[in-house]
């Protein structure tokens, strides 16, 4: 699947949420507890995931589903 992800920098919230398909409380849960990648916080009301972050999650993802099958 195809992802209009940047090369490097970071990513909010909604672009993450077309990526993984979980609900706003549960990627935060997930952060809390380590599952997801922690945010960076751009300002007082923004936070942010670097992109690096979002595509080990993923690579991560991807070789636990390969693994399975």
């Amino acid at each position: 699947m195809k992802h209009d992800l940047p090369a490097v920098g970071y990513v909010r919230l909604p672009q993450i949420l077309n990526i993984f398909p979980v609900s706003k409380s549960a990627w935060w849960e997930g952060c809390r507890s380590g599952v997801f990648p922690k945010p960076v916080k751009l300002g007082p009301r923004t936070s942010a995931w670097r992109v690096e972050d979002i595509r080990a999650l993923m690579e991560r993802i991807n070789t636990a589903s390969i693994a399975y099958d």
